[in-house]
């Protein structure tokens, strides 16, 4: 009787063990998927800033290629024009 007593006792004692990690392994899950929420977010929030950022890159880099394109056909007109006027004396 003792021997089922003891072995009754450490049954017992080994279950709340398996108990307690269990609960231990919940909490860990838990953080765990807060921690990885916490990452999608930041993830997503820093997405969508260098999207924004490269738009506006962009916007900027089409308007100096176009100031760029402008002042290259203003110097050709000036290059034609002391063409003529170097062929003309």
């Amino acid at each position: 009787m003792d021997e089922q007593t003891n072995l009754i006792d450490e049954l017992r004692e080994h279950i709340q063990e398996l108990e307690d990690k269990l609960v231990a392994l919940r909490v860990s899950r838990r953080v765990l998927m807060n921690l990885l929420d916490n990452v999608g977010k930041e993830k997503s929030e820093q997405l969508f800033i260098q999207e924004n950022q490269n738009g506006k890159l962009q916007k900027s880099n089409c308007y100096y290629a176009q100031t760029i394109m402008y002042q290259n056909s203003y110097i050709a007109k000036l290059e034609e024009k002391i063409k003529i006027f170097s062929n003309l004396t």
